[in-house]
């Protein structure tokens, strides 16, 4: 396809121009890819908001996990190469002078590129975050409280184009993502999260909700998989691109194919639904306790320095089947703890501490 040759090449240039414009930024941009790592949306942002808004936190996890399964199917639909293997192997430069992009510790995944996930992870949680905040000032009357709000609403919304801009940017940086790839993971990502602005029945969702819906998704995800490699499809094919070009074999890592990702993602919407579902849930987060500010900054304290210590479990990789297991049991717990396990904890102290005092 002629006119995608020419749209990765200008990506390329686009690329070299950051590379080499944009190195004193070098630093930021890869923070600002962290930022956008999906993986934090369960580790820092929904701990914050479940505590404050749980109405918020469970919307959080399912327009992240929904988000990211919808990338999934796009991924496998699009074909997306990544920079940093399409310069090496296209035939559109003369004499095989192909550019020569750098390459970073988180430059090589693994998946295909189209639309970036991490664009579209972020546009989505940021924007049920910003549209969370923005409800508390829609709600003022007065006219000096609407000119407030007016203001809130400019500097959020601005605030959420210059996180998803940085995060565009780094992606294209690494040479991970071109900038159309970057582009489209964005507004797909505002989507899937405006779609979830007006599905108030995950609120109530049953544990049987939840796992109809985890077993619908992965059966999908798995039969669209295997329906495609009975057409001669290979959907892994980026894999062994990525293998071959990486600059480090270091670099690649299991945790970035597409399957890990489902995985993932799938543990983190059954763990939400089991601690919601739970009776420590309903006895800590629907108690008196749970009204009051000291316990919830407990809450989110505990849950922010536990799910931080999940980050030194390591997950063994040499065995596929293993660490898709043990990944999805991690990615559980993890939500897990925030609902249930951390608020209970909390609530048991706290009434500990009010029998002494009495």
């Amino acid at each position: 396809s002629i006119k995608m040759d020419l749209l990765h090449s200008n990506g390329v240039l686009i690329i070299q121009h950051l590379q080499r414009d944009y190195r004193a930024y070098q630093d930021f941009l890869n923070f600002m890819s962290h930022v956008g790592d999906p993986r934090n949306i369960f580790s820092i942002y929904f701990p914050l908001w479940f505590q404050l808004n749980q109405v918020v936190g469970t919307k959080m996890i399912w327009v992240a996990v929904i988000g990211d399964w919808f990338n999934l199917i796009f991924k496998w639909i699009l074909f997306g190469h990544r920079p940093y293997w399409w310069v090496q192997e296209t035939m559109i430069y003369p004499n095989q002078s192909s550019p020569c992009l750098e390459q970073f510790p988180i430059t090589c995944e693994t998946g295909p590129g189209s639309p970036s996930g991490h664009a579209m992870g972020s546009s989505c949680v940021w924007y049920v975050m910003v549209t969370a905040a923005l409800s508390y000032t829609v709600r003022w009357k007065d006219k000096s409280a609407v000119t407030l709000h007016r203001l809130t609403w400019s500097f959020l919304w601005s605030i959420f184009w210059i996180i998803q801009i940085s995060v565009c940017i780094s992606r294209v940086f690494i040479a991970t993502h071109f900038p159309h790839q970057v582009v489209l993971g964005v507004f797909a990502g505002i989507l899937v999260a405006e779609a979830f602005e007006h599905t108030p029945a995950i609120q109530t969702a049953s544990l049987r909700m939840y796992i109809k819906t985890n077993l619908f998704l992965f059966i999908f995800a798995l039969g669209f998989y295997l329906s495609l490699k009975l057409l001669d499809i290979d959907l892994l094919w980026s894999v062994p691109k990525a293998k071959k070009w990486c600059a480090n074999p270091d670099w690649i890592n299991i945790d970035t194919t597409p399957f890990a990702g489902l995985v993932r993602n799938l543990g983190a919407l059954f763990g939400l639904g089991l601690g919601i579902n739970s009776e420590m849930f309903i006895t800590s987060c629907k108690g008196k306790n749970s009204c009051k500010i000291s316990f919830r900054i407990l809450c989110i304290a505990a849950s922010l320095a536990t799910l931080q210590l999940y980050n030194f479990v390591k997950i063994p990789t040499h065995t596929e089947y293993l660490f898709y297991t043990l990944s999805f049991c991690k990615s559980a717990a993890m939500p897990l703890t925030v609902v249930a396990l951390v608020p209970y904890c909390v609530h048991s102290l706290m009434r500990t501490t009010e029998k002494k005092l009495n």
